[in-house]
């Protein structure tokens, strides 16, 4: 696989925007922007994702981290949403919620 990477550095970079790009978006972002400023934030990141290409083409595995990354944020989203479901079931049925989050509050 990771030569394949190596072969289609295209594909690669653009992997490497995408996670990037979404990574950002639900981890560090605080508010909405405006667009000239939002603009400018996604080119810097696409210029700094030139240097994780840098190294995913020197045989270091970036994708294959970005996407487990991806994949653990799917994952805690998908419990965020099954426990805000299941406190709202208990609240229409009159229970106390008993919510388990992933989060420590």
């Amino acid at each position: 696989m990771q030569q394949w990477f190596s072969d289609h550095g295209l594909i690669s970079y653009l992997l490497i925007v995408a996670c990037t790009i979404y990574i950002f978006n639900t981890v560090f972002r605080m508010g909405k922007l405006p667009i000239l400023k939002e603009i400018l934030v996604h080119i810097v990141l696409a210029l700094g994702c030139l240097v994780l290409l840098v190294l995913q083409l020197d045989k270091l595995p970036i994708i294959q981290c970005m996407a487990v990354a991806v994949g653990m944020m799917a994952l805690l989203r998908m419990r965020q949403f099954y426990d805000k479901r299941k406190a709202y079931r208990a609240n229409k049925t009159g229970g106390t919620p008993k919510v388990n989050s992933a989060d420590p509050q």
